[in-house]
């Protein structure tokens, strides 16, 4: 059986260096669409981040303490990057 290499990311735009505008963790982003964000945390980033320190003190609020399904901060940070076009959003 041979493995075909995944090559799908080769084609697209990097990952790039992106802060949150809320606690400034430094994450590595790409834009494969503007319906799809990959986002590589760092450790630094992680204890950086606002949201997910309240998540994990269980301050989240809601019945998941504890769950942290993403950073609405960082999120917004993305989406303004790439409306800006400080983050390429590669034509569909």
């Amino acid at each position: 059986m041979t493995i075909r290499a995944d090559n799908r990311l080769l084609d697209g735009a990097p990952m790039q260096p992106l802060d949150c505008h809320q606690c400034g963790a430094e994450v590595e982003v790409r834009k494969a669409s503007w319906h799809q964000t990959s986002v590589q945390w760092s450790a630094q980033a992680l204890r950086a981040c606002l949201e997910r320190r309240a998540a994990r003190s269980g301050d989240g609020g809601g019945p998941d303490h504890g769950l942290f399904p993403g950073c609405t901060a960082l999120r917004e940070s993305i989406v303004r990057a790439a409306l800006d076009g400080a983050l390429a959003v590669p034509e569909d």
